[in-house]
C-alpha cells in the first residue's frame, strides 16, 4: 500500500503489461472488496486499486470541494497511468463514468458491476426505504443500526433471506461500510463537487465499451439505471446474474473473475472499439444467448 501526495491510499502492480485495470470501490465499501480477484488480475495485467477519499485508508479531509473524479485523474498521472480500463461497482461506477467523460482519452472499457451513484436516476420505494433507516439510525447515533441498514438492502437485497448470504461476505461489508462511517463523522461541511452536466444526460458522449452487471436481487433504482444505460450508450452489453444483490464481485468472486476475463479479452488494447465489440454475443446468467445492445 501506498498513498499519494494529495492523501489517496492505493494498491498497484506493474510489470505484467497491457493496458492497466483500475478498480474503482462501492460506496459501502473500499479498495478491499477487490481482494478476492487482486492476486489473479495482478499477474495478468498492471492493475490499480484504490480508497475514494472517506473510505478504507484515503481519510485526509478534501483541500476544499470533495472530488472523486479529481482524485482519481490525479492518482492516474501520479503513477503515470495515461490509458486504463476501468472495472467499478455501485457508487464507484458513477465515478468512473464521470472519469470516462470527463477523460475519454484516459479510459478503454468500462465495467459497471452493478451501475450506481451518479448514474441513479429514480428514488424508487426501496431505495427511499433505506435512506430513512440509514439516516435515522445516524440520527441517533446508532453506528450499528445504520451498518445493518446498508447490509439488508445493499448485501442481503430485496427478496432473500439473511441466512442465503454467506456471513462472511457480510462480515466484510460490515467492516468497510463501518470505516466510512467513522471517516465521515467529521465531514459534514464537505461539499462534494457535481458533474455539470451530469452524467445520465451525455450517455451519448460515453463512447467507450461498456460492460454492464446486474444482480436480480439488486434495488428497483439500479435496474432502472441498468436500463437506461443499456439504451443510451452506443458500445454496450448487459449481463444479469439473478442470483445476487448489488456486489456481485463480493458475493460470486470466481465468477466475476472469469467474466472480468472474457470481458478484457474482448476489448483487448486496441483503440477501434467498433473492431473489438462487432459480432459479439453474450451469455447471460439464465442461459441465453443475448447480442450486444445498442
Amino acid at each position: 500500500m501506498a498513498i499519494t501526495p494529495f492523501g489517496i491510499a492505493y494498491d498497484h502492480v506493474s510489470g505484467a503489461g497491457g493496458t492497466p485495470v483500475v478498480l474503482v470501490h462501492a460506496g459501502v465499501a473500499d479498495r478491499r472488496m477487490w481482494e478476492p480477484q487482486w492476486a489473479a488480475i495482478g499477474r495478468e495485467r498492471d492493475a490499480v486499486r484504490l480508497d475514494l477519499r472517506g473510505f478504507g485508508e484515503s481519510a485526509a479531509r478534501p483541500d476544499g470541494t470533495l472530488s472523486h473524479v479529481d482524485d482519481v485523474l490525479a492518482t492516474l498521472a501520479h503513477l503515470g497511468i495515461d490509458r486504463c480500463h476501468l472495472v467499478a461497482s455501485s457508487m464507484g461506477a458513477g465515478v468512473a463514468a464521470e472519469v470516462a467523460l470527463t477523460a475519454p482519452q484516459l479510459v478503454r472499457s468500462l465495467l459497471l458491476a452493478p451501475p450506481g451513484g451518479s448514474l441513479l436516476a429514480e428514488l424508487t420505494d426501496d431505495l427511499k426505504a433505506f435512506f430513512d433507516a440509514e439516516r435515522s439510525a445516524l440520527a441517533a447515533g446508532d453506528l450499528e443500526a445504520a451498518v445493518e441498514a446498508n447490509i439488508k438492502t445493499w448485501v442481503i437485497g430485496p427478496g432473500r433471506d439473511p441466512a442465503e448470504v454467506n456471513p462472511q461476505f457480510q462480515d466484510a461489508v460490515r467492516r468497510m461500510q463501518r470505516r466510512a462511517f467513522e471517516i465521515n463523522d467529521t465531514w459534514a461541511d464537505v461539499d462534494e463537487a457535481e458533474l455539470d452536466p451530469p452524467a445520465l444526460e451525455r450517455l451519448a458522449d460515453l463512447k467507450v465499451p461498456t460492460l454492464i452487471l446486474i444482480g436480480g436481487h439488486d434495488l428497483a433504482t439500479t435496474h432502472d439505471s441498468a436500463d437506461r444505460l443499456s439504451a443510451g450508450l452506443a458500445e454496450v452489453r448487459r449481463v444479469d446474474w439473478p442470483d445476487v444483490a448489488h456486489l456481485p464481485s463480493l458475493e460470486q468472486p470466481e465468477r466475476f473473475l472469469t467474466l472480468l476475463r472474457e470481458w478484457l479479452d474482448s476489448v483487448g488494447d486496441r483503440s477501434d472499439a467498433s473492431q473489438s465489440l462487432g459480432g459479439l454475443g453474450w451469455q447471460s446468467a439464465d442461459g441465453q444467448q443475448r447480442p450486444p445492445q445498442r
